[in-house]
């Protein structure tokens, strides 16, 4: 398709901006721009046309089945929008005095409520972007907690084999050492080679549960207890939350701090860059070291606060406020018995596919599996040559999204599939068959799997050469 660049024609104008109400002002010379700006020149219905064809060009989970692991990319439903569309929420400004948000604030003041309910711990704050910077937040809580308590030589950070990237790489911006432990052949963590790690430098554990392999961690009392027992706290990364919310609560798993992706978990926007949100919860000793703006309701009115011991800002403001409100809509609409339907509806699915699935694919662990599964392709890429990759591409011929590849890197062309609670039995009935398909093509075919995909917009890409050399400008 064109640019938006291409369509321009000079001298071409839009006549639908509205009159200027303000007086007129001019710039400064030294302000002004010595060469005239370049803007695409095309009429409203161009340029309409233009934005319906990039949508036409995108896939999302309104255009079919979108199985990225530990993503839940989930439907958005339209009344979280809607209510974030209403005057008394879309109009605030984060400058206007307390007194004249308290409807905001109250919205603050219930998610933190109903957040700490689902997960078990006792405060929350909106203040973290993103499930990263929430990851920061969270342990920058707990270093503040062992230096406040003088026990300056704890030191190290405990992650299993099996992680999310940013694990270990949080740890590191916190100044802390990354001590990596494997997991056992079925897939959970070792316990025996945990306990040969902790120590008086454990500073905490980083631990996802369900892991990010699908799987819940059997020994996840005992895990934490090991911990606990040496002197260090535990943090739970919500990637998974989806698969246990309205079940089981971290905070009831010996878990200190918490942080959640509420776009996984909550159904709220993903991906594009943002705006996003990753609140973090933790337990009431670690409540004065929040960040501060926490919100406290004081003299009959919600106002800000900043914690005792606060680690101080880690965001302008207080959050992105429309996110946290759609996620306040969903948990509401769902409700107490809608959130654990939610929950156990996403294990349902995804044990039903690997069901269905594990005659024809390598299943990487034992089942039960929880919300997720992961396929190794690895014997299907001896025999016949075809890859996770080119699996993954033929799939789109298919009208479908690849599921999340090569990861876990634990697993050998490893796929991740996690259907989320919002497919029906047909679609997944549907998948299933194009999977089992696919697989018996690999074998009678096998170039024209890796030739996919045929009935894209466009064919395979180099995808080596796109990473290494991208044209990121349009030239004039």
């Amino acid at each position: 398709m064109k640019l938006v660049f291409e369509r321009s024609v000079k001298g071409r104008k839009n006549d639908f901006i509205p009159k200027l109400e303000v007086e007129e002002t001019v710039l400064p010379d030294k302000f002004s721009r010595k060469q005239e700006l370049r803007l695409p020149e095309i009429s409203q219905v161009d340029m309409s046309r233009h934005y319906t064809e990039l949508a036409d060009n995108s896939f999302g989970v309104n255009n079919g089945f979108y199985p990225l692991g530990s993503c839940t990319m989930k439907y958005n439903p339209k009344i979280n929008d809607e209510m974030t569309q209403l005057p008394g929420f879309s109009q605030i400004h984060p400058m206007q005095p307390i007194e004249t948000a308290q409807g905001s604030m109250k919205i603050y003041h219930l998610a933190e409520e109903l957040l700490a309910e689902i997960t078990g711990m006792d405060a929350m704050t909106f203040q973290p972007a993103a499930g990263a910077q929430g990851e920061l937040t969270g342990i920058m809580l707990i270093k503040a907690y062992h230096e406040n308590n003088q026990d300056f030589k704890r030191n190290k950070i405990i992650v299993p084999d099996s992680a999310h990237g940013t694990n270990p790489a949080t740890a590191s911006m916190v100044n802390y050492d990354t001590i990596n432990i494997p997991s056992k052949e079925n897939g959970r963590v070792d316990l025996d080679k945990l306990r040969e790690v902790v120590g008086d430098d454990t500073a905490g554990l980083m631990l996802t549960n369900p892991s990010t392999v699908g799987l819940f961690e059997h020994d996840i009392i005992e895990i934490t207890k090991i911990i606990h027992d040496a002197g260090g706290l535990c943090y739970y990364d919500g990637a998974n939350l989806n698969a246990i919310m309205g079940t089981v609560r971290p905070g009831d798993m010996g878990f200190d701090v918490v942080h959640l992706n509420i776009h996984k978990t909550f159904s709220t926007p993903h991906g594009g860059g943002g705006p996003g949100a990753g609140p973090i919860g933790c337990k009431e000793f670690l409540k004065p070291y929040l960040p501060n703006y926490h919100v406290i309701e004081k003299d009959g009115q919600l106002v800000f606060d900043t914690p005792e011991k606060s680690i101080g800002q880690v965001k302008t403001f207080y959050g992105h406020f429309a996110v946290v409100l759609r996620a306040v809509t969903y948990i509401l609409f769902l409700g107490k018995e809608g959130i654990p339907q939610a929950s156990q509806t996403a294990v349902l699915n995804a044990n039903y596919m690997r069901e269905q699935l594990k005659d024809n694919f390598e299943m990487a662990y034992e089942g039960p599996c929880m919300h997720e599964f992961v396929m190794s392709l690895d014997t299907l890429k001896k025999e016949t040559g075809v890859t996770a990759l080119d699996v993954s591409k033929a799939l789109l011929d298919n009208g479908m999204h690849p599921p999340t590849m090569y990861f876990p890197d634990v697993v050998k062309e490893a796929l991740m599939l996690e259907p989320t609670e919002t497919e029906s039995k047909e679609t997944l009935d549907k998948v299933i068959r194009v999977f089992k398909q696919i697989h018996e093509q690999a074998y009678k075919n096998p170039q024209l799997i890796k030739d996919a995909p045929s009935q894209t917009l466009i064919g395979r890409v180099d995808e080596t050469t796109a990473a290494r050399n991208p044209i990121l400008t349009y030239q004039f």
